[in-house]
């Protein structure tokens, strides 16, 4: 068997440990790598080596580092408390604003992970006082965290441009957040809608329930020294990386230093709080592609991903493709890293395409089906679910709404990326 074969294999092993088990994948495709690569390709460690993505990892490291430390200090928590109370009044606007305000949160850099677990509580609860379906508002939680993911600022953002990258796409970063968000935000919103938000929109909140989250939202209080100083540096990242065009790594470490020096959050909780298995997966399952490119592996994966494709159902086949994967595993730790770098060999094995159409394919199939509750963001919005809501139901229709996304996510892309 040629290392062609191996190296696809070991790379399909190393996907399906990652939808059964909680094993990390990127030691694992780290240990696949150097198996194939020096035990048997001849290759020397450090060529092995050299596939890991040092500039993507610093980047990474940085911007998680100062958006934990923003968490840790309770910067962000106070931003979502604040910013929830303008949802008041029509019952039908509130999870409208909740998605704005997740996409919000995730776009400034929280990313969606982070966003998810600062406003599920809240959002739920919320949900719980008014009498609002939990399924609908972990909806538009989960896809307004996701609507914003992409953005430069945002690991997950990171992580696809560092992919982009890799293969000569540069210079996309606003572009692929664009396309992200109005196909989140177009399947989620429209989603709420259609299942049962309209009904709410002629509703008015009330005064027992605007009581209720009153008190769920009292004790706030002002912005400390320390929280004033972590948003003066958020704003600066964002014009700096925005206008300027400044590296978001270099940014990012810059304010996670000035946020240290000042002694503005607790270093050591911060540092364990960063999503340090999504980082070390991210590099490993980069490493062993790296490997697939140098042994003929990725021709053959291409290869095989081309058979299932043409020119015009490109888009939607890598929308229903990884979003099956990503029901089960990582999107941005194994999906992204697996199929954006497939993109070159794809467009000259199908005759043409639009490299920047299938990266958004591959980036919006992934996130739309993680309203699921096997997703981190799904199952973080059940464990905060009201005492109220059937928790069983809950999960169940989360599930339907997560497995259907790989086929409406599979036409949103053929039509959003496709067609249009």
């Amino acid at each position: 068997m040629n290392l062609a074969v191996l190296s696809v294999i070991a790379f399909a092993v190393a996907i399906i440990i990652s939808c059964v088990s909680e094993i990390n994948v990127g030691f694992l495709s780290i240990a696949f790598a150097f198996i194939i690569g020096v035990g048997l390709g001849g290759m020397k460690a450090t060529d092995v080596a050299a596939g890991f993505p040092t500039s993507l990892f610093l980047i990474l490291v940085g911007v998680t580092l100062f958006f934990s430390q923003a968490n840790v200090n309770g910067t962000l928590h106070k931003i979502a408390k604040h910013s929830v109370k303008l949802a008041r009044g029509n019952v039908g606007m509130i999870p409208v604003i909740f998605f704005f305000l997740a996409a919000g949160l995730a776009g400034i850099g929280a990313g969606n992970i982070a966003t998810t677990a600062l406003l599920a509580p809240v959002a739920m609860a919320v949900a719980g006082n008014m009498g609002i379906s939990g399924f609908l508002m972990t909806v538009v939680v989960c896809c307004g965290a996701n609507s914003g993911a992409l953005s430069p600022l945002a690991p997950t953002g990171v992580i696809a441009n560092g992919l982009l990258a890799r293969i000569g796409i540069t210079n996309q970063e606003w572009p692929t957040f664009y396309n992200n968000f109005l196909a989140e935000g177009f399947v989620g919103l429209t989603g709420y809608f259609l299942l049962g938000g309209y009904k709410l929109m002629s509703r008015n909140a009330p005064a027992k329930a605007l009581k209720a989250d009153d008190a769920l939202l009292a004790h706030e209080g002002p912005f400390t020294g320390h929280q004033k100083l972590t948003l003066a540096l958020i704003g600066a990242m964002v014009i700096s990386v925005a206008r300027y065009k400044i590296d978001v790594g270099m940014a990012a470490i810059i304010a996670a230093a000035i946020m240290t020096l000042t002694r503005a959050a607790n270093e050591e909780k911060a540092v364990k709080a960063m999503p340090w298995n999504v980082i070390l997966m991210v590099s490993g399952v980069t490493v062993l592609i790296s490997i697939l490119e140098k042994k003929g592996g990725m021709d053959l994966f291409t290869t095989i991903l081309a058979r299932f494709s043409t020119q015009t159902s490109v888009t939607g086949v890598m929308g229903f493709v990884t979003g099956v994967i990503s029901v089960y595993s990582s999107s941005s730790g194994v999906v992204l890293p697996a199929f954006i770098p497939t993109i070159p060999g794809l467009i000259q094995k199908i005759g043409g395409g639009n490299a920047m159409a299938i990266a958004s394919s591959v980036n919006v199939g992934a996130h739309l089906v993680d309203v699921s509750p096997l997703s981190t963001l799904g199952a973080l919005c059940i464990a905060n679910a009201a005492a109220s809501e059937d928790r069983k139901a809950l999960f169940n229709k989360l599930m339907i709404w997560g497995l259907s996304m790989s086929v409406i996510g599979a036409f949103v892309c053929w039509v959003f990326f496709g067609l249009l």
